[in-house]
């Protein structure tokens, strides 16, 4: 039995053993190792192609598109920002505002120490309180405002400016700024209050663009969206890209804020136009249409910002002013927001007709009062008189379109009644729509009696009491939701605008040194030229 067992399986080692001597390496490679190489390979191919379908699946639906600036009326679908800016504007802000050398000057003027020693007269009252109302009060509802067909319609002008449209607003941005901002009495504190109170109002924007006074007149939110906007535009910001293309810090913020006008207002048709049928609300939100196109040249928003100045036009009273409702005579209040549209639309390059100016300087005639009409009543010149709210408007029409320059006799006097009137102590109640007006007429009249407003009085060697350090000091700087916000004033213009308005004033009137250059300026004999020639 063993050797019968023994053999076969002898024998049978034998053919297996000679077998494998018989084959080749090729052949042992072709027959053993390609066949699971092959295999392996396509699994492994199959695994690869199966995950580049999932993750790409999962990168297309998470990619983020291409971003597209609003230019027309459209509103970007985009949610809203919850963190817009950085909270401290002194360490990281890209508002192009201060000089390069700006951290080397002192965060006051050399002469410019703060003291707690109130100036000016404590408790100051004017006669307007009745006669300038906020923005919607007493409106009319007029169901055909303003004249329809060519009647008061645009029929001439140059464009304005000269052509120099470029030029006209060069103090916004760049080098132009820094300087203005530098020799008007602008200071790195005041350029990071801006900054607080931009991050401030770009947090009250609403999903579709437009904003809202927190009080009062709520419904108006044309007024309210072109109150919030005309910071931000004084500021540089505009709704195109900057330099190079980047992004602009609240590009995002005006784009969706015109975008929102642009929807309030008809660029064709009988009521081409009209925002609003209130003239409070229609000059307010004419005015950022105009400089936003002045600023850009942006062809989408020409119409809409040349039929809203045309409805302006169209709307003046009989006696050259504008009354609340369109195609009434009104008062001097309303009349210089009209004006200021007026003024940015040919700034801008817009078309805008001299007759309206004409007719616009035959009202100034009326109400003005005293022999040099160096103040201002409401509808005429009763109850005119020196360093009120409407002798402080009717100052600065005049300068936009009178040639009313420094050195003109009512200038003069009406620059004289201001100036016994400037800001007041902390915790005074506040006139911000007397400040806004007084300032910018101040600001252009130059001089000493501009260091003493802006900066303050000297006495006993030390200046106190300036708008600038007022403003500043009154400015939410505390975290929380009103941080970078002012306040809304105990007068009339507070409880119909709230905190909104008073914040968009008090930041309009602390860009002042840069927001708009001045038409004329001192000679050495201290008479003032009108400016002909481009600031580059």
């Amino acid at each position: 039995m063993s050797e019968a067992n023994t053999k076969p399986a002898a024998a049978g080692a034998v053919i297996r053993l000679l077998e494998a001597a018989e084959e080749t390496p090729q052949e042992r490679l072709m027959k053993k190792h390609v066949p699971a190489w092959v295999v392996s390979g396509a699994v492994h191919v199959a695994v690869i192609a199966l995950a580049i379908l999932i993750l790409g699946a999962r990168t297309a639906d998470t990619k983020t598109p291409d971003k597209v600036l609003a230019t027309t009326a459209e509103k970007t679908e985009d949610p809203e920002d919850k963190n817009l800016t950085n909270e401290d504007p002194g360490l990281d802000s890209n508002i192009e505002a201060a000089l390069p050398e700006i951290d080397r000057l002192d965060k006051q003027n050399a002469d410019a120490k703060v003291t707690d020693e109130n100036v000016g007269i404590p408790d100051v009252q004017t006669n307007d309180t009745t006669a300038l109302k906020p923005p919607g009060l007493e409106a009319s509802d007029l169901t055909n405002p303003g004249a329809v067909g060519d009647t008061g319609n645009l029929m001439s002008g140059t464009g304005g400016g000269g052509g120099n449209v470029t030029a006209t607003m060069a103090g916004r941005s760049g080098a132009t700024k820094s300087k203005m901002l530098r020799e008007g009495g602008g200071n790195e504190e005041s350029e990071r209050a801006v900054a607080r109170g931009l991050a401030w109002l770009a947090r009250q924007q609403k999903q579709d663009g437009s904003w809202e006074y927190d009080q009062g007149e709520k419904e108006h939110r044309a007024a309210a969206t072109g109150m919030a906007l005309l910071p931000f535009l004084a500021a540089g910001e505009t709704h195109k890209p900057g330099k190079g293309g980047e992004e602009r810090k609240y590009q995002k913020t005006v784009a969706n804020g015109l975008a929102a006008l642009m929807k309030m207002c008809p660029p064709s048709g009988q009521n081409a136009g009209r925002i609003s049928t209130n003239m409070y609300v229609q000059g307010i939100a004419t005015i950022p249409l105009c400089e936003a196109y002045g600023m850009t040249k942006d062809p989408n928003l020409r119409p809409y910002a040349q039929a809203a100045i045309n409805f302006v036009q169209r709307a003046q009273g009989p006696n050259g002013s504008w009354g609340y409702g369109a195609g009434a005579n009104g008062d001097t209040s309303i009349v210089g927001w009209q004006i200021q549209a007026l003024q940015a639309a040919k700034l801008g390059g817009l078309v805008v007709n001299d007759a309206v100016i004409k007719k616009a300087i035959n009202f100034l005639n009326l109400a003005a009062g005293g022999s040099r009409k160096s103040m201002y009543g409401y509808g005429d010149s009763a109850g005119a008189a020196p360093g009120t709210a409407l002798t402080a408007v009717g100052l600065l029409c005049r300068y936009y379109i009178d040639n009313w320059g420094p050195s003109h006799p009512g200038m003069i006097d009406g620059v004289a009644g201001l100036v016994k009137k400037p800001p007041v102590g902390q915790g005074s109640v506040r006139d911000m729509y007397y400040y806004y007006y007084a300032t910018q007429v101040v600001h252009f009249y130059e001089g000493e009696d501009w260091k003493n407003w802006n900066e303050g009085k000297l006495v006993d060697g030390k200046r106190s009491g300036g708008m600038r350090d007022w403003l500043i000091s009154q400015q939410r700087k505390k975290d929380g939701a009103d941080m970078g916000s002012w306040d809304p004033e105990a007068g009339w213009f507070g409880r119909g605008c709230g905190r909104l308005g008073t914040t968009a004033m008090c930041l309009l009137t602390l860009e002042v040194y840069y927001r708009h250059l001045p038409l004329y300026k001192r000679g050495a004999d201290g008479n003032a030229v009108k400016i002909l020639e481009d600031i580059k």
